[in-house]
């Protein structure tokens, strides 16, 4: 197939890309930079220049394929509503241009919040007022009516590896080597999930050709590995004591990420496997860190 990736210079994009073209579809990657262009274009994929906002460019690559995998996503915590804003823009760009062909859109979401103090599942459905990305998803399942193999992909929270992650597990190590300690929010049992970059980019391949219309698939290796263990893998490698963070100072300690950490979980994909064949097979998150991966920065 001809693909249109979005985010494709990214973390997960530019590993997703790589792993398509490996399987023989022919990639355009979306990228609004001249650094991302290079990347792109390192990874072999045909560069597209232009942004999730410009719309009439959007529509112009979509209809040079025959699916779309939107991975982009414009991270920015000052502009959350914007953000949501664009990204369903790009979505219902996506989806007018696909409409009646069958074509697959698989789009990203996530599993952060999903099921709090339970192990999330592919059929739990939160309330769109949870956070604006949620409402987006849910559009996007809605298109399998309108002819399109829609599909939302839910990452774990930390998706992992060697060469670049600059996401949640990055952030805590630079905070540990700041404070002089590694922390973990109370008693360190809550759960985070977590997968392998190149895991995670197996599994968009293998949506992209298997899943049916209206899927909704879990990134998911590891179903929750508690915060303690985490903060031990840190200390570990950046030799500095662990230690129990209160509540109360949660939010102190660990500045804009406390609100996350601190939350209890934990996500399945016992769905996805069963349902693509998808067996993760790379390192694990402690893994990585005790390979040095995260020292601090």
């Amino acid at each position: 197939m001809r693909l249109l990736v979005t985010g494709a210079s990214g973390w997960i994009g530019s590993a997703s890309v790589a792993e398509l073209m490996a399987a023989g579809h022919h990639v355009l990657g979306l990228a609004r930079s001249d650094e991302a262009a290079a990347t792109v274009a390192g990874l072999g994929a045909e560069v597209v220049r232009g942004s999730l906002e410009d719309l009439p460019g959007l529509r112009a690559a979509a209809a040079r394929v025959d699916g779309v995998v939107h991975l982009g996503y414009i991270h920015d915590f000052s502009r959350m509503p914007e953000a949501a804003q664009a990204d369903r823009a790009a979505i219902e760009v996506f989806a007018e241009v696909l409409a009646g062909s069958g074509g697959p859109l698989l789009i990203a979401s996530g599993t952060l919040g999903l099921a709090p103090g339970r192990v999330g599942t592919e059929h739990d459905r939160p309330l769109v007022a949870m956070h604006p990305r949620v409402a987006n998803a849910a559009f996007t399942l809605g298109l399998a009516e309108r002819g399109v193999r829609a599909m939302v992909v839910r990452f774990a929270p930390t998706v992992h590896g060697a060469g670049g992650d600059h996401g949640f597990i990055a952030v805590l190590a630079r905070i540990a080597r700041e404070r002089g300690v590694s922390g973990y929010p109370g008693d360190g049992l809550n759960r985070w999930p977590a997968v392998h970059r190149l895991d995670a980019a197996r599994l968009v391949h293998r949506a992209v050709e298997q899943a049916p219309a209206g899927s909704v698939l879990h990134a998911v290796a590891e179903e929750g590995i508690a915060t303690r263990a985490i903060a031990q893998a840190i200390a570990h490698i950046q030799g500095l004591a662990v230690v129990s963070i209160a509540p109360d100072r949660t939010q102190a300690h660990f500045d804009w990420i406390g609100q996350f950490f601190g939350v209890d979980t934990p996500a399945s994909s016992a769905v996805t496997r069963a349902l693509l064949g998808w067996t993760p097979r790379e390192p694990t998150l402690l893994e990585d860190i005790a390979a040095g991966h995260y020292p601090g920065i």
